[in-house]
């Protein structure tokens, strides 16, 4: 052997032995996704840790999915117990037989025989719990926002992408069938270069305030520490255990819960990642209620590639809600608002400058699927059940679904800039190389 082959220096060996560790965890990964794989005689056990109104929503998609993709709730968990006894009674009448019942996720991620797990808790705790169940090999179904704390989504992020699962973040429009049709009207240029994107979703009302479930909790039915998560201690306080949607240090509110929504949305529609920078404002103009986060608030974000979005909501006045995604082409309108399934087509036609009567001229034209020809609503319902499917045949598929971990990330890095933007009254900036949220525009 010549000798310049025998003698491998100290850093060549570190790195050769770094490519054969990093490709042992790659086929490890690998084997273990093929190995996930679930026959179609096979039952898909799930487990649900965090079953409020919203878990219970889940719930009820799952069981009428139960026979079409042979899964079954197996076991819950809740800190409370009057959503942990309520939860069982659901599932027991679905099912015909009672889930296993447990307080703690971590008792629920011992389950050797749970396959995946739905996450449902509040928006503090979704990426604490999102990366407990990736680090205990679990598949997941985890709400948005997929978190409200960077390092807490990067982490859950990392531990998802390390062991290649099957996570699904419930932005749940990505699934549903006329967004699709929209998405693909949008990639075949049928609107031209966008520039201008603008999100309005309005209610009249004091949001998230008033839960009949503050008067009924006991601090000794549940367990106040454990709810906290990652939060420094304080006193039991029932508000905040139910309306944390109001409460800076656990939620953005608006932006978390109804933003996450809209600018998922946008990064869908128009293939995007994340912001280049956005200024916020707001306030607590409606209803002076104790509240932290702001009643009304809008959110203007740049992107990289020429997009102006703009994110607006109003709990003082039930205006009409609407997307408008303006080209130069054509612009996009949707009747109703986030979600709303009713889209038109309006082309361009024009100046008003140059001729007062343009708008009598511009094509129109209702965005309907193939073979339906009666226009949808301008609503639709939490309860749709396309997200949830398209999940449980991911789970058998091992094919990622439609709204990822990467997604999550996302959306979530939009929402927590627009909340620092507010708080601060700066403008935020992110950095996508060192993925950071800045209050100054990142180096070159």
């Amino acid at each position: 052997m010549d000798g310049s082959d025998s003698k491998i220096n100290r850093r060549e060996f570190l790195q050769k032995g770094a490519m054969v560790a990093a490709g042992s965890a790659a086929m490890n990964s690998t084997a273990l996704s093929y190995a996930r794989i679930a026959g179609a005689n096979d039952r898909i056990s799930l487990g649900h840790i965090g079953v409020g109104n919203r878990g219970s929503e889940l719930d009820g998609i799952v069981a009428r999915l139960k026979d079409q993709k042979n899964a079954e709730m197996t076991a819950v968990c809740d800190l409370w117990s009057h959503n942990l006894e309520r939860a069982v009674s659901a599932n027991e009448k679905y099912y015909g037989k009672a889930p296993r019942a447990l307080r703690h996720p971590q008792e629920l991620l011992a389950l050797k025989d749970v396959d995946a797990v739905v996450i449902s808790t509040p928006e503090h705790s979704h990426s604490p719990v999102l990366k407990m169940t990736a680090e205990a090999g679990k598949d997941s179904y985890c709400e948005k926002p997929m978190g409200n704390v960077l390092e807490e989504v990067k982490g859950a992020r990392d531990a998802v992408l390390a062991r290649n699962l099957i996570v699904q973040i419930g932005t749940q429009h990505r699934s549903e069938p006329y967004q699709i049709a929209v998405r693909d009207l949008i990639r075949s240029s049928a609107l031209g270069e966008v520039t201008k994107y603008e999100i309005v979703w309005n209610y009249h009302g004091p949001r998230w305030r008033g839960r009949p479930e503050v008067k009924l909790i006991r601090e000794e039915d549940t367990d106040w520490r454990a709810w906290l998560m990652n939060k420094p201690h304080r006193a039991f306080d029932p508000q905040l255990y139910f309306e944390f949607r109001l409460y800076k240090d656990f939620s953005s509110g608006i932006a978390d819960q109804w933003m996450s929504h809209g600018i998922d949305l946008c990064h869908y529609f128009l293939d995007e990642n994340y912001p280049e920078s956005v200024v916020s404002s707001g306030g607590i103009f409606a209803w002076p209620d104790g509240r932290e986060n702001p009643d009304t608030f809008q959110a203007l974000f740049t992107y990289s590639r020429g997009t102006l979005v703009s994110y607006s909501t109003s709990f003082g006045n039930d205006a009409p809600s609407f997307t408008r995604i303006m080209g130069k082409k054509a612009t996009l309108i949707n009747h109703g608002g986030e979600g709303s399934p009713r889209w038109q087509l309006v082309e361009e036609k024009g100046n008003h400058e140059d001729d007062p009567t343009v708008d009598n001229r511009r094509a129109i034209k209702d965005v309907l699927l193939a073979g339906n020809q009666s226009l949808p609503p301008t609503w639709m319902g939490d309860e749709e059940p396309s997200h949830m499917t398209n999940w449980l045949d991911c789970l058998r598929s091992r094919k990622q679904p439609n709204a990822t971990v990467q997604n999550g990330f996302s959306h979530s890095v939009a929402c927590m800039m627009a909340a620092r933007a507010y708080w601060s009254g700066k403008k935020i900036y992110w950095d996508p190389k060192a993925e950071a949220i800045l209050d100054h525009a990142p180096s070159a």
